[in-house]
């Protein structure tokens, strides 16, 4: 089970809803990324369970939007909303997971680095404080 917890600036104003360092859920793992270019907060996607096209037992290619995503751009890696989003896969017997470099879901060359908690703010440096609840428990 993955959780999401709301981050503010206590300077700046600045908020973020990401799970605060790496973390895992059933279908997918994400890790907090700091964006340097946009000076934001996300969760990039690292690893996603998708189904394996090379099933042999699977009549047709299927038809799931991750199947899909995952042709579209074999390098491009889900936004981690459409994983969150994501029906779970059920008629599929074999599944795989899917590696993907942590990359900023705005643009594929904007400079990130890994960002855990507690951390600094992306646009003032001032730490950020981490409320005492989930915002969102996924997966």
């Amino acid at each position: 089970m993955g959780r999401s917890f709301l981050f503010e600036c206590p300077r700046c104003s600045y908020k973020a809803k990401v799970s605060g360092g790496a973390d895992e859920g059933v279908r997918f793992f994400c890790q907090t990324v700091s964006c340097r270019d946009c000076k934001k907060l996300y969760d990039a996607v690292t690893r996603w369970k998708v189904p394996d096209v090379a099933d042999e037992s699977a009549p047709a290619p299927p038809r799931n939007r991750s199947a899909r995503l995952l042709r579209r751009n074999a390098d491009a890696p889900p936004t981690f909303d459409e994983a969150v989003n994501q029906l779970a896969v059920t008629k599929q017997k074999k599944l795989k997971w899917v590696s993907f470099k942590p990359r900023c879901p705005v643009g594929p060359i904007h400079r990130i680095q890994a960002w855990t908690d507690p951390g600094k703010c992306p646009r003032c440096g001032t730490y950020l404080e981490r409320n005492a609840l989930p915002f969102r428990i996924w997966d």
